[in-house]
């Protein structure tokens, strides 16, 4: 249940953000600065996937993205342990690689916003399911070593 409730969060938090963006920002237009010299909102079309990789190639990208949301609810008991962080990095990567599945199919390109730079170094922008499969990744990443190191941490709490 938790997994649901995380990743409908997100795709509601996602697509809220990008219709703001779509009806209040020009595509392709100055950026707006929130913290000067650090962070913008801009609207991007991404084409692509993370940072407009395999552009032109959505069916491809949409046909991905279905395939691993199935292998992720087919096979998410065998390679995530039942613990709460792992559950939270489950729900995190669903809702985000659905934000971005409704965004290529409903408008056919992913909406990007978040524009992050120091000088002249600029990260591609992103967006809220962006950050969110992120945060899945790293969570996972770093639970899986600490449950390795330490495997009496992982008691009946932690399945609950």
């Amino acid at each position: 249940m938790l997994v649901l409730i995380l990743g409908l969060v997100v795709v509601t938090l996602d697509q809220l953000a990008k219709l703001w963006v779509r009806a209040s920002l020009i595509y392709g237009g100055e950026p707006q600065a929130i913290i000067p010299g650090f962070f913008n909102l801009v609207y991007v079309r991404n084409e692509g996937a993370a940072w407009g990789m395999f552009g032109g190639q959505m069916p491809i990208l949409i046909i991905l993205s279905i395939v691993v949301l199935i292998l992720l609810a087919v096979y998410h008991r065998k390679v995530l342990n039942p613990t709460f962080d792992h559950r939270i990095a489950l729900g995190l990567m669903v809702g985000g690689i659905c934000g971005n599945l409704i965004d290529r199919i409903r408008v056919g390109w992913v909406t990007d916003f978040l524009d992050f730079y120091i000088g002249p170094y600029h990260w591609p922008s992103f967006n809220v399911a962006d950050s969110s499969i992120c945060i899945a990744v790293g969570l996972y990443m770093l639970s899986s070593l600490w449950h390795t190191r330490h495997p009496l941490k992982n008691s009946a709490n932690d399945t609950k």
